[in-house]
């Protein structure tokens, strides 16, 4: 079966010509740095201009970092810069689960094609709930925020786990990307329990800098979490991504 036909999505057999062919490292490092920049821009401005809003907790101790629930929703012009990014890489987003459910399929032996489903099923619900998250503020949309920020962390960390058993069972594996994937797996998990663990002490012991210590730990955690998903690169290396008029493709280069 032709690559064009293993990854294509949703294109006509009577419309090949493409509209855009962009090599697939570059269209992954795109996504990549719109929500990366936007990330950056909401902490760097935060500190900048709303340190004491954005640092102050209820125990009234002194931290130097905000968390990201205040950096990218408590604040103007912040909480734009990231809904905007937000919304411009969901999309491109949403095709590449779909492109992967395919090469998942291709890739794997028939018994665990239900790995593949299940993974794209995950994928799709993260996406989806960072959506929710990023409109739905915690200064405004609490118990939402909340929902969908739990909903995103378990469905990142199922889908990361799955995805690395998956392509170690591969009839044959890229090692480079399963051994990204792997580390980046777990230094995600790693900085969720010190996350958890700095959160719950600073509650209940209201020391300095902890609450800063936990606002780090979500930031590893929300980069590694960037960093697993462009690790497509590696899985579609000397591939173009392809756009048609009804839809797009992973291609040959």
């Amino acid at each position: 079966m032709p690559v064009e036909a293993r990854y294509a999505l949703l294109y006509s057999d009577y419309e090949v010509t493409p509209c855009l062919r962009i090599p697939f490292e570059k269209f992954a490092f795109l996504i990549l740095t719109l929500p990366l920049c936007a990330f950056i821009f909401c902490i760097i401005y935060s500190v900048l201009f709303h340190f004491e809003s954005a640092t102050s907790t209820h125990c009234h101790v002194y931290n130097v970092l905000p968390s990201i629930s205040a950096a990218i929703g408590n604040f103007s012009p912040q909480r734009e810069v990231w809904q905007t990014a937000i919304m411009l890489q969901s999309v491109p987003r949403f095709y590449i689960a779909v492109i992967y459910l395919q090469f998942h399929h291709a890739m794997a032996y028939p018994r665990d094609a239900w790995m593949g489903n299940f993974a794209f099923l995950l994928n799709v619900t993260e996406n989806i709930s960072l959506i929710i998250l990023s409109f739905w503020t915690s200064s405004r949309h609490y118990t939402v925020h909340e929902k969908a920020f739990i909903t995103f962390i378990l469905m990142s960390e199922f889908h990361m786990l799955l995805t690395c058993i998956m392509q170690s069972r591969f009839k044959r594996h890229n090692r480079r990307s399963l051994k990204w994937k792997r580390r980046l797996f777990l230094t995600n998990v790693s900085c969720i329990i010190l996350g958890a663990y700095c959160y719950m002490r600073h509650n209940s012991l209201c020391e300095p800098y902890m609450y800063s210590l936990f606002a780090f730990a979500e930031y590893v955690v929300v980069l590694t979490n960037m960093a697993f998903h462009t690790t497509a690169y590696f899985d579609f290396e000397n591939k173009d991504f392809v756009l048609y008029k009804y839809g797009a493709a992973i291609t040959e280069r």
